[in-house]
């Protein structure tokens, strides 16, 4: 039961993160609005857990790990992620990170000799087909390559996103809560978005409204604090491979909040495209009953 209350708050949350995400891109630079992001994050979770005296500092073998779990999930993946927003409806973005499923079967595999099955395969082909039937019109009428270029930015994200799932995983296994990863890789992500703003020579920008306030609150404190917990909960109670079973369910949200607020059309090839994406992550996971053992003759 507990596992399928975190599952069902983690899919609402992210599933709707997308479009505060795209409410965010415009006058303020992405390296600026992920840093807004995660430095109030972190600043929440660490107050919070050092008033409940459950702050723990990670020791030096752990410190590595913990550094690329920042960077992975609360730095450089979001980075993409914003800068996809600029190119492509939010709907379509979660559709491409509906993808971590494949990614986390393959760097599982990589990092833990988790096998892979032959699902895996068949599970590539229909998202990659599904991807195609969405994205392939648009690409072709923006000679742009805007909607590539998007693509390609929310495709890198979510290896990075993906490659989080791994050091997340690596340390919940060295026994360090899913709360104190979190606040101490939010912070440290924060403060890498900082230097990297002070390197780059980004101007700071402060919100410009109301819509914009609202939407770091949101994914600062329900997006980032209370859905990556949720999440990593679940990488440490089902494994990185199960929890990413989530992502199947964010693009119903997501383009179904993108309908309402970004205008997003749908057709023929775009809604076989979201099924067979859909089906390709499904196939993972699904599991053919087992087999009822045979009945004993009667003596």
């Amino acid at each position: 039961m507990q596992n399928a209350l975190l599952f069902l708050v983690t899919v609402l949350i992210w599933g709707s993160t997308w479009i505060a995400i795209a409410w965010q891109v415009g006058s303020v630079p992405v390296l600026v609005s992920v840093f807004y992001r995660f430095g109030s994050a972190a600043l929440i979770l660490l107050l919070v857990l050092a008033a409940l005296r459950r702050l723990p500092v990670p020791g030096w073998r752990d410190q590595p790990y913990i550094l690329a779990q920042a960077l992975c999930l609360f730095s450089c993946n979001f980075l993409c992620f914003y800068s996809a927003a600029a190119y492509l409806p939010s709907g379509l973005i979660s559709v491409i990170f509906s993808l971590a499923t494949l990614y986390n079967a393959v760097n599982a595999r990589i990092f833990f000799g988790d096998r892979i099955a032959g699902r895996t395969l068949l599970a590539a082909a229909l998202g990659v087909s599904g991807l195609l039937l969405l994205f392939g019109r648009d690409a072709l009428i923006h000679l742009d390559g805007g909607t590539l270029s998007g693509a390609g930015l929310a495709a890198l994200g979510t290896l990075f996103f993906s490659l989080g799932n791994m050091a997340s995983r690596r340390n919940s296994a060295a026994g360090i809560s899913p709360l104190t990863a979190n606040a101490w890789g939010m912070a440290y992500g924060a403060l890498l978005l900082l230097a990297l703003i002070g390197l780059s020579g980004t101007p700071h920008a402060a919100p410009p409204d109301g819509r914009y306030l609202a939407a770091l609150l949101y994914l600062s404190l329900v997006g980032s604090v209370v859905g990556f917990t949720t999440y990593l909960m679940l990488v440490s109670r089902i494994g990185s491979s199960r929890a990413a079973y989530t992502t199947v369910l964010f693009p119903v949200v997501a383009l179904s909040l993108s309908t309402l607020f970004e205008g997003y059309r749908w057709d023929a090839a775009g809604l076989l495209g979201l099924a067979l994406t859909l089906l390709g992550n499904v196939v993972i996971f699904w599991r053919a009953p087992a087999p009822r053992p045979a009945a004993q003759p009667l003596r």
